[in-house]
């Protein structure tokens, strides 16, 4: 069995890690007043979000063209692999994932085993669950191994966010609890994560001041480490604020010596629903130990 992987441009993968783990990325579109941009290929985060600031119209994210899609795993297809695990980010979010296993794997069964795979999140968290994959591939691990390593994964992920206001998820439909939280007073960060049961974002508190908002994360993320007995790698992610995200890691380092913690952004199809200034900590179990 010859096993390929794919993700999406939401997991924010380098160049240099795309390439080391042999990992193909499919551009996830969006749209900035009419003009379509494919994340990752067409614009880069720092325009987008210039462009953000004075668009016109509210930007909208859309599906890659089904086409591509078929075109992609039949040209894994035509390289010999003869299975792909494609891992996307969450179906709360987007419709990707059920595009992937309704219409796509249908049209592509005759030339290769299409296995979908729902990451339940985004960004580099999910991108973590792809390189997982690509080194278990790697490493020679058959299939079952391969799926039941990325669903125990999966489950040691998770991640709290700071926004200046929910405006942009409210209007892209992506809060599930927007009425609770629409109209906030300025000044009050919402904090919201990807609630455990649902895999929704949810708004789930109300902090007065960035600070303030940080400080409630630490303690959030204090009370949900323990008992852990496994190594973890912290994640801290920001849009278009890398200044602020250094800051943050800078003091989560002295506080967590003995956590490794990487930087990341939200690419311009996150960062159309969270705005610009969101900052999240995320972790998960370390890949890498």
């Amino acid at each position: 069995m010859k096993i390929a992987v794919v993700t999406d441009s939401t997991a924010y993968l380098t160049k240099e890690q795309v390439e080391k783990y042999n990992i193909r990325v499919v551009p996830i579109p969006f749209v900035i007043d009419d003009q379509v941009y494919n994340e990752g290929v067409d614009i880069t985060t720092e325009e987008f979000y210039d462009k953000l600031r004075t668009c016109q119209k509210f930007p909208s994210t859309t599906q890659p063209p089904v086409g591509e899609l078929i075109e992609l795993y039949n040209s894994l297809a035509d390289e010999g692999y003869d299975t792909v695990i494609s891992i996307h980010l969450a179906g709360t979010i987007s419709g990707f994932i059920r595009t992937l296993q309704t219409t796509v794997k249908d049209a592509v069964s005759d030339r290769i085993n299409l296995i979908p795979y729902d990451s339940k999140i985004t960004v580099l968290l999910m991108g973590y669950l792809a390189i997982e994959a690509a080194k278990l591939t790697q490493e020679g691990k058959d299939l079952d191994t391969i799926l039941a390593r990325l669903n125990q994964l999966r489950t040691t992920i998770k991640e709290f966010f700071v926004v200046d206001d929910l405006q942009n998820l409210v209007r892209g439909g992506r809060l599930s609890n927007a009425s609770a939280f629409i109209g906030s007073v300025l000044k009050i960060k919402p904090l919201l994560t990807f609630d455990d049961e649902s895999d929704k974002i949810v708004a789930f508190e109300k902090v007065r001041s960035s600070k303030r908002a940080l400080k409630r994360v630490e303690e959030l993320f204090d009370e949900r480490i323990q008992g852990i007995d496994y190594p973890l790698r912290l994640i801290v992610i920001h849009a278009n604020d890398e200044a602020a995200a250094l800051a943050w890691r800078e003091k989560l380092a002295k506080k967590y010596p003995d956590y490794p913690i990487d930087i990341s952004y939200f690419g311009p199809v996150i960062g159309t629903h969270l705005g610009e200034k969101a900052l999240a900590l995320a972790w998960m179990e370390d890949i890498y130990r």
